[in-house]
């Protein structure tokens, strides 16, 4: 049985992922914290968040979880599949929240999406 949240969110979407350190911070917390609250009180169907084991960005360090260390700044990505407008409304806000990191956006086609319950 279809209800209207699985007949509003099939079809054409658009999967923006951001890529982060662990390390990144808002205002004194993490940043992928703060950036998947917002996700939720916008109202957002569901966001994830991936801790990658290894990496590196635009400064070509490599960050490993295999290095004894104790801040590792491992990379942090996060998923969230939605409306293309409601993504481009989240640009701007996302724009102020990152000092560094990586933004992508493509076009997805989401088949089902259903709840756990």
């Amino acid at each position: 049985m279809e209800t209207k949240e699985t007949q509003r969110f099939e079809g054409e979407r658009t999967l923006m992922r951001i890529h982060i350190g662990e390390s990144d911070r808002c205002e004194g917390r993490p940043l992928y914290q703060v950036i998947i609250e917002m996700f939720r009180r916008e109202g957002f169907s569901g966001a994830t968040v991936l801790k990658g084991v290894g990496g590196y960005g635009s400064s070509s360090i490599y960050h490993t979880d295999k290095l004894l260390r104790l801040s590792q700044d491992l990379p942090i990505v996060i998923e969230v599949v939605e409306d293309a407008a409601r993504i481009e409304a989240m640009l701007p806000k996302l724009d102020v929240m990152l000092g560094g990191g990586l933004v992508t956006l493509e076009k997805v086609r989401v088949i089902f999406y259903r709840s756990g319950k």
